[in-house]
């Protein structure tokens, strides 16, 4: 099974919407009757959203959003959907910055192990998420998708742009999450979780499988396919 058999987009860009929808069906016996969703840059809320279906569907949510003009855009989803908390700020990932995820979030009365968190900055999304201590029980996160696995970028905001799949994957594996999917955004679930997918044990045990080629050339597309062969079955 591969769960981009289940992609599907209301608001989501890459089918994120219908892999959410099928994580949290399976893990749904365990989830609390007030569920809880972040996502940054949020802009209107709405926009290419992995979360505002959630919305739409009576969670509630903090939407979290740097740009002055972006967040006025947002206040405007705010006042048809009285569950979503805004906040205005850049979220840093620096232990003694006030604007760090988990001081912003101190804010609001999400618990700290929430379901879902969702990162796109298009910059340092996997600073912040390595700086933030909060277990939510599902994580997606954007990556530099055209960068094979095996390649370790962290964006610096000069040369490399995005931060790639590899090191992102080792952050994941520290904080105690496993790869479940690959859209171009990678998607995570918490260890303790994982099990209620359904997810085949082998691509657990090679989430480099899981690596969605289409945003690479066709020369690494045949260099990834060779090493998947090469992989136990």
């Amino acid at each position: 099974m591969n769960l981009l058999d289940f992609k599907k987009n209301v608001f989501s860009q890459n089918g994120e919407d219908g892999v959410l929808e099928y994580i949290f069906e399976k893990i749904s016996d365990i989830l609390p009757s007030e569920k809880w969703c972040v996502e940054f840059g949020a802009w209107d809320g709405k926009h290419l959203s992995n979360t505002f279906y959630l919305v739409e569907n009576g969670w509630n949510a903090v939407y979290i959003e740097g740009d002055n003009e972006k967040y006025n855009d947002l206040l405007k989803t705010v006042k048809a959907n009285p569950k979503i908390v805004p906040i205005n700020a850049m979220v840093g990932f620096d232990h003694h910055d006030n604007s760090k995820l988990d001081n912003l979030l101190k804010k609001t009365e999400i618990p700290d192990d929430f379901e879902l968190l969702s990162i796109d900055i298009d910059s340092y999304d996997l600073a912040v998420w390595q700086s933030f201590n909060g277990k939510p029980k599902v994580v997606v996160i954007e990556i530099n998708s055209s960068i094979m696995p095996g390649v370790l970028q962290w964006h610096d905001g000069v040369k490399q742009q995005g931060n790639s799949f590899s090191p992102t994957l080792e952050v994941a594996t520290n904080k105690g999450y496993k790869l479940v999917c690959h859209t171009g955004n990678l998607i995570f679930v918490r260890d303790d979780l994982v099990s209620r997918v359904g997810l085949d044990e082998r691509m657990l045990l090679h989430p480099e499988t899981l690596f969605l080629t289409d945003w690479i050339g066709e020369e690494k597309n045949s260099i990834l396919q060779r090493i998947a062969r090469l992989l136990p079955s």
